[in-house]
């Protein structure tokens, strides 16, 4: 009973920790939107400019995978894309990849 019990709580923790990481990520992502000047050419509700396409609802589209690999390389997902290739660490790729796929 009592390992059962520990379990539960390291468990517990282990959850939390993530959450938090997570909502973490989730900022970090949203900063990296503002740094990069994503909101030059997208819409985030009613923040940035309308010349690309709306990501206020992205996360419902598409996986964070999908999303990573469009960062990185968006010609390389879809070569009629107007999107330049940033030039973006691989941890705000992850960064913002979370942020826009916490968008729904």
């Amino acid at each position: 009973m009592r390992n059962l019990v520990i379990t539960a709580v390291l468990l517990a923790a282990a959850v939390a920790a993530w959450a938090q990481s997570q909502d973490a990520l989730v900022a970090r992502g949203q900063a990296a939107f503002k740094s990069n000047g994503c909101y030059g050419c997208h819409m985030i509700g009613n923040f940035g400019t309308p010349i690309g396409p709306d990501l206020s609802q992205v996360g419902r589209k598409y996986s964070l995978e999908y999303l990573a690999r469009w960062l990185r390389d968006p010609a390389m997902q879809r070569p009629s894309a107007h999107m330049p290739a940033l030039e973006l660490s691989e941890d705000n790729v992850r960064a913002l990849a979370v942020y826009l796929g916490s968008l729904r």
